[in-house]
């Protein structure tokens, strides 16, 4: 209906001009034209020519509030829609009774944009009762990833059992410790004991009893009262403690079902780098580490040309991969490796070519800063907005850095180190988006080139690298309350051109070049203990690669190590094809 004649229709029914009927809903009359509701509803349209004698005027609406079906109106008249926190469920149910597909399209969006902690069960069942699959899936996904969270709400007391159990039974399911899940199942059954406590032999097996540390496991499983009444729980209880006990330390121990890992939060990607010194030796391949079984997958994409020095990053579902190099080309292009779909895109090019380049994202944004052009070091900065794909020049640094490294921290970009060309840096310093400046802080210990730099609690850790001396395993943290560095607790290698990332509050540090060989070692660091472990090496061993962190996804599993639900292994598990 154009928007003239919505204005006039409406505006009759104000005065209850031309009005052929009036709906009751309650006490409260709605005096309305047929014709207008009979266009936006297919239950109405219906009423008045099938399911009424046309000289019926007055019909009496029990389903709805009066509030409701004022909403409902006032969206076939003007096309309005006055969906909020406070009505979108019940209107939701009153658009799918009265087939308002308009207005109940309205509510979907509203309940996807609005998801929430609060009410992501509610949409998640109501969706499950009034079938929207799509937003059904969007909300299971939701409870998934805040589960620590969800969890602790009144709303999750309201769980069926086999809502509980399809949660709980998932790999997807994020947290951070197994006994989380524990301890919501039991305060689930606490609720209502009576009903709930013929469940727990069925619920159960479903927690990854074995991925508990020991002291809790003995603590607060093997000792639980209900568990202990149980035969059926006693025996579950029994198989995850033989797990603890030898400490499923090697496959098949992790496919178990009370052991198997659930999805990372996170996954690290490894992209590109060199495999042996030199121009001719870069490489195309992709390594995704999954910090809850240790496993590095590999995922390379053979439609990616080889390339070393280049910046990675993560924003929005998808990993965009800066300039670089190959051979003796240095690149202005940019690659979006789109998650969801595994496909890769050309962006815009950035206005300058950049190898060794520091990359990072802040405010929704790109940021590729310094670099090396092809023929010198450079100070230039840009900066790269996903929404118009267009790159903009930012005011230069203080200096000229090639194999530099920067991070984003609190508003502010933090580059740190790197070669101008003539010298080994130790100088640093920091962007403001807000004022467009860049202002020097105190310097390094040492100068750094290679380096990783990253932003981790409080700090910013400057990690590896060399110099014209020595290549380094040394690792100072920078404090931006007191403009001060400190030593840490060096690296268990020396390392430069090695890709960094923080995941689950530890640093990694990987691959590299160790100033004999190509490394393919990793390691992290727990700033806790102020303490560097191993983990397990890359697949491949490179340098000059890129590393970023990618999060949030539903397809986490795309990129995670294979989880056998079925407790069946398959052989020569450590070259699981991809």
């Amino acid at each position: 209906m154009a928007h003239g004649s919505s204005l006039v229709f409406n505006e009759l029914r104000l005065k209850d001009e031309l009005c052929d009927a009036v709906i009751r809903v309650q006490n409260e009359d709605f005096h309305i034209h047929r014709i207008i509701l009979s266009g936006c509803s297919e239950y109405f349209r219906s009423l008045f020519t099938r399911w009424s004698h046309p000289a019926d005027q007055a019909y009496q609406i029990n389903q709805v509030s009066p509030e409701i079906m004022r909403v409902i109106v006032e969206f076939a008249y003007m096309g309005s829609e006055e969906v909020n926190q406070q009505n979108v469920e019940e209107l939701y149910i009153a658009c799918d009774f009265f087939k308002v597909t308009g207005l109940m399209d309205a509510c979907l969006r509203f309940m996807r944009e609005h998801l929430s902690k609060e009410n992501c069960i509610d949409i998640w069942q109501l969706t499950e009762t009034f079938i929207c699959p799509t937003l059904n899936v969007d909300a299971f996904h939701f409870i998934l990833l805040h589960f620590t969270e969800v969890c602790a709400s009144s709303e999750f007391l309201k769980l069926s059992v086999q809502q509980l159990l399809e949660l709980i039974e998932t790999d997807q399911l994020l947290v951070r410790d197994e006994r989380t899940v524990f301890e919501a199942v039991l305060r689930w059954i606490d609720h209502l004991p009576a009903e709930r406590t013929t469940y727990i032999s069925q619920i159960l097996p479903k927690v990854r009893l074995a991925l508990m540390t020991p002291k809790y496991f003995l603590a607060n499983v093997r000792t639980n009262k209900m568990l202990l009444c149980d035969t059926e729980c006693q025996n579950t209880v029994k198989t995850a403690e033989t797990l603890l006990d030898d400490g499923i330390v090697s496959l098949p121990g992790i496919y178990h079902p009370l052991a198997r890992p659930r999805l990372p939060s996170s996954i690290i990607f490894a992209i590109g780098g060199r495999v042996k010194t030199g121009f001719t030796v870069a490489t195309n391949a992709i390594e995704a580490y999954d910090i809850c079984t240790d496993i590095w997958v590999k995922i390379t994409s053979t439609e990616e040309a080889p390339r070393s020095q280049q910046g990675a990053v993560f924003l929005n579902g998808s990993v965009y991969c800066v300039g670089g190099h190959y051979e003796l080309q240095v690149f202005s292009s940019v690659r979006r490796f789109d998650l969801a779909t595994h496909t890769w895109h050309h962006v815009a090019p950035m206005k300058t070519r950049r190898c060794c380049v520091g990359i990072t994202t802040l405010n929704g944004l790109i940021y590729a800063i310094g670099g090396y052009d092809g023929q010198s070091r450079i100070s230039t900065a840009e900066c790269y907005d996903p929404g118009t794909d267009q790159w903009k020049k930012i005011t230069s640094m203080h200096e000229r850095r090639s194999h530099a490294s920067c991070t984003a921290f609190l508003g502010k970009l933090y580059i740190c180190g790197g070669f101008s060309g003539e010298n080994f840096l130790s100088s640093a310093e920091y962007y403001s988006p807000e004022t467009n400046q860049w202002t020097l802080i105190a310097p390094m210990s040492t100068s750094r080139c290679g380096l990783g730099v990253v932003a981790l609690e409080e700090h910013i850790y400057a990690v590896g690298g060399n110099n014209e001396d020595t290549y380094m395993s040394s690792v100072e943290a920078y404090n931006p309350l007191t403009n001060t560095w400190q030593s840490v607790t060096p690296m268990l290698s020396r390392r430069k051109g090695f890709g960094v990332a923080v995941v689950d509050g530890r640093l990694f540090a990987i691959g590299g070049f160790d100033g004999f060989t190509v490394i393919s070692s990793v390691e992290l660091y727990d700033p806790v203990i102020d303490h560097w472990l191993p983990a397990s090496s890359m697949r491949i061993p490179r340098s000059d690669l890129s590393c970023c962190v990618i999060s949030g996804l539903t397809n986490m599993a795309d990129f995670a190590a294979p989880r056998y639900s079925n407790y069946d292994p398959p052989s020569g598990y450590t070259d699981l094809p991809i």
